[in-house]
């Protein structure tokens, strides 16, 4: 296995998690919390993407999905469009609200498309490679995958959890 196929694996694994949550959910049930400082379903799967569009768009040199194919407009969220929900609090959280669970299903895969795409190219002699400076150290390609893989496995499972909460109401 190469780099670029471990990668390609990891992103499609995340991809799968956020279909299999969102699948069949109402907007309600994309917005619920269970307490009002909590994270929805919505959000989540919302915030994950982000992340890894902003991420994997930076580090391509590429315009983000959430731009340049018209998916900001379309979730009609008020907040800028370079917001990722990173550092967010309670009262923007509950901001998100999506309408549908293939508004969100549909975003993660052009997303999905696009890091993949990026992710093929990928060797490993790419992965020492500096990608952001204004860290102390400076973040190389590998390390930005992994915290991009890291953030969204994290979040998908809070999600998977977040939907079983839901079921059981």
């Amino acid at each position: 296995m190469t780099t670029a196929e471990l990668l390609a694996d990891a992103l499609g694994r995340i991809k799968e998690v956020v279909h299999q949550v969102a699948a069949g959910l109402s907007e309600g049930q994309l917005a619920y919390r269970p307490q009002p400082d909590a994270n929805s379903v919505g959000w989540l799967l919302w915030h994950l993407t982000r992340v890894q569009d902003d991420h994997i768009a930076e580090i391509a040199g590429t315009e983000q999905a959430w731009t340049a194919r018209g998916w900001s407009a379309r979730f009609g969220l008020p907040f800028d469009d370079s917001e990722t929900g990173w550092g967010q609090g309670a009262d923007a959280v509950g901001e998100v609200r999506v309408p549908s669970a293939e508004l969100l299903t549909g975003y993660h895969d052009d997303v999905f498309a696009a890091s993949a795409a990026f992710v093929a190219t990928i060797t490993d002699a790419d992965l020492d490679r500096i990608v952001d400076e204004r860290w102390d150290p400076p973040v190389t390609l590998g390390v930005r995958l992994v915290s991009v893989l890291a953030d969204d496995l994290q979040h998908a499972g809070q999600a998977a959890y977040l939907r079983g909460l839901i079921a059981g109401r």
